[in-house]
This record gives C-alpha cells, structure tokens and sequence, in this order.
C-alpha cells in the first residue's frame, strides 16, 4: 500500500483533476445500465492517466535528473534501433509506399520523440554533457532522428514543433509571441493555400499520398456534413463523423451535457464500419479526446481536464529549467494530441509515465535550476 508519506501534497494536487474526471465517469451509472465489458474498457481508459503518473512519479522519485533522463534517451534509442530494422530488412522504404510502412511498422512512437528532444535539450539547460564521451549523444540523435522521420507522423510532426516552441518560450502569452503566434498561422495558411492550388493523389505511393493527409488534415478534424455512401469522403473526415455522432447522441439526451453519458455507453456509428473482421456499428471512443471526455464525463469533465493542462502549462511562467520547461511542453503537447489521437486517454501513450517521472522530480528539488 502507498503510505501517507509517499503521497505528497504535490502529486496529490496534480492528479485531482483527472481523478474527478474518472469519478464523473461512474455517476451515471445511477440511471443507465450498460454492458460489463465496455463499462470495464471505459475505467481502464480513465484510470490510466492517473496511474501512468503514479507509476512515473513513484519509479523516479529518487533518482538524479541526469539518470531520468539517460533512462529516457536509451529506452528511446533502442526502440529507434529495433523499428529502424524492421524498416530496412522489410524492403519496404524503397520499394513500398508511406501507407505500409506505417501500417506494419507503427504509425507513432512518442518516447522516441521525447527521447530526442532530451537529448537535443539536456545539455542547453544542464550545461553538461548527458554521456561521458562526447561522441554518443550525436549518434543517438542521429538514429532516432531518421526513426521519428521514418513513423510519417503527422502528429508526431506538429508534437515536436509545438514542444519546440515551447522551450524556446514562444508560448508564453505577451506581446512578441503573439507576433510570431501570427506570423506562423500565416505561413500555415499560405502553406494550405499552395496544397489546395496543386492536385494531390491520395492514391500515389510515397511522398504524395503524406502530403495528401497534411492537406485533409483540418477538415478531417471538423468536417461534420458528409456523405456515408461515399467511401473517400467518409474516411478522409472519420474523426468529424465520431465527433458528429456522438454530439448527436448527446442532443437526444440534454442531462448528457453537464454529466456525460458515463462509462460503458457507446457511439452509435448508424452503419458497420471495416473496424474490424466483423465491422463495428458502435465504438467507445473518438480520435478527437476532448470529445471523447465531453461524450463520457459532460462539460464538468472537460472543464477539468482543461484546468489540468492549464495547470501543466503554467510551469513555463514560474522556473526556466529543464523539468519544469518540459513539464510545460508536455501540457502544450496533450493540448493538440486530444484533438487528434485522444491524448492522455490514448491507450498506447507513454509520455504521461514521463511526465509522472518530471513531476517527482519538481517536487524533489534534484536537478540544477538555470537561472537564465
């Protein structure tokens, strides 16, 4: 059992929130009945978070900045190692297309991104060298640069710049980067404008069919009004359709919007859809998390799951330090990855047992502050 001791105050007042968000999940359970088993899948979904950082908090409690961090960048590095190999003995990075590659060999991995950005940002805050020779930290960066690239991520590809611009502070709010905050959505539009003016094919192996998914990517974020009968539009915009259903749902049922429809219920899709070997009518989750929370948990639960991201990102205003930069650039990184992939409720995160891991180490004290 976890004595009273262990349990500071500082991981107790960082989890609440999420905890109320699971708690939020069981009430309805007075009023609907639903099925065990997707009742079950709904708790693990919910619990996750808190006991990824639980498990985080309480395996680095004790140990040194430079060791967490080392952990981090090997764990990374071998599992760069392991997918760079299946890539180059499968044949597939010259003779296949982006669609295999990410279909058999992993379509994210997120320590191998944190990894990186570890190893490229340690020694601009430490101001030490993370391995004793030299000549180590530019392989692993190497190496785990050409796997982050190999994944075709587009999530992992927007993650890495919004942590980019967080460490670098450009997501402080003031006046200088509101400037660039604009200069930026300008360049992106500017960007789309020129995707939109030339015909992409979502067919064509390699590159082309990568630049058709950037190009769809907004829309299929928020188109709500498509066609079911026509195959192309419908999964080109799949996460619009989740999130259009389920507000659907919701409007059927006005109590839903305030407490959710609890854990266990389901989205009714109205079709089969090639989910699976037997097609799928009703799923549990949408790509889209703040959906995803909304639709279980009502606006209470997402209002706390925003003040617990809100709380994250605050780190970046109080201490200009390694733990409490990327402890910050975690927070702006679940802000777009629960838009797209459900962020701290995706199943197959493991960024949140790495921001357990920072937050033991806030509230230990061990690691050296910058004073820039």
């Amino acid at each position: 059992m976890l004595d009273s001791k262990s349990l500071t105050n500082g991981i107790v007042n960082k989890i609440q929130p999420l905890f109320l968000i699971f708690c939020l999940g069981l009430l309805p359970m007075v009023f609907y009945e639903y099925k065990i088993i997707n009742f079950i899948k709904d708790i693990a979904h919910f619990l996750k978070p808190v006991l990824g950082i639980l498990l985080g908090y309480f395996l680095f409690k004790k140990v040194e900045l430079k060791d967490f961090v080392k952990i981090i960048i090997v764990s990374g590095f071998l599992s760069a190692i392991v997918h760079l190999f299946l890539v180059l003995i499968s044949g597939k990075l010259f003779f296949g297309n982006i669609n295999d590659i990410r279909n058999d060999f992993g379509k994210d991995d997120f320590l191998e991104l944190f990894a990186l950005l570890f190893a490229l940002f340690y020694g601009k805050f430490q101001k030490q060298q993370i391995f004793k020779k030299s000549f180590i930290n530019p392989i692993i960066i190497f190496i785990l640069l050409i796997s982050n690239v190999l994944y075709f991520s587009r999530t992992m590809i927007v993650g890495f710049l919004f942590v980019l611009l967080s460490i670098y502070g450009f997501t402080k709010i003031n006046k200088k980067n509101i400037k660039t905050f604009l200069f930026i959505i300008t360049t992106i539009g500017l960007i789309y404008i020129y995707l939109f003016t030339v015909k992409i094919d979502r067919n064509k192996p390699g590159l082309e069919s990568f630049l058709y998914k950037i190009k769809i990517a907004p829309s299929e974020l928020f188109k709500a009004n498509i066609d079911r009968e026509n195959h192309k539009d419908l999964w080109d915009h799949w996460r619009g359709y989740e999130a259009k259903r389920a507000l659907a749902l919701m409007r059927d049922n006005p109590s839903s919007y305030v407490i959710g429809t609890g854990f266990g219920s389901l989205i009714n899709l109205k079709f089969k859809a090639p989910l699976n070997e037997k097609g799928m009518k009703y799923i549990s989750e949408t790509h889209n998390g703040y959906i995803y929370v909304f639709y279980k948990t009502g606006i209470i639960g997402l209002i706390l799951l925003f003040y617990f991201l809100i709380k994250l990102y605050l780190q970046t205003y109080r201490r200009h330090s390694f733990v409490s930069v990327f402890i910050s650039s975690i927070s702006v990184f679940y802000f777009f990855t629960t838009l797209t992939i459900t962020g701290i409720y995706n199943p197959r995160d493991v960024v949140i047992f790495i921001l357990g891991g920072l937050i033991a180490l806030l509230h230990s004290g061990k690691y050296q502050m910058n004073n820039k």
